[in-house]
C-alpha cells in the first residue's frame, strides 16, 4: 500500500523589515529549516511546495481579533 502525497506549503514571517535586504535573511533561512524538515519526511510522501509564503516587515502586533 503506498503512502499517501502530502505537499506542504511552508509559510515564513519576520516581524520588521530590518534585515530584509540582504542577500541572505532570516526568511531564507527559516525556509531553509522548513524544507530540510519535510525533506527528511519524504519517506512519509511529504514534499514542499515551490511558492514561496513570506510576510517580511509584518507585525502580529498591528493585527487585532476584531479586524
Amino acid at each position: 500500500m503506498s503512502r499517501p502525497k502530502l505537499r506542504c506549503a511552508i509559510y515564513t514571517r519576520k516581524s520588521s523589515e530590518e534585515g530584509l535586504e540582504q542577500d541572505f535573511n532570516s526568511l531564507h533561512a527559516q525556509r531553509e529549516a522548513c524544507e530540510a524538515y519535510v525533506k527528511s519526511q519524504a519517506g512519509e510522501g511529504w514534499s514542499a511546495l515551490v511558492t514561496a509564503y513570506d510576510d517580511g516587515g509584518v507585525s502580529a502586533g498591528r493585527w487585532s481579533a476584531t479586524g
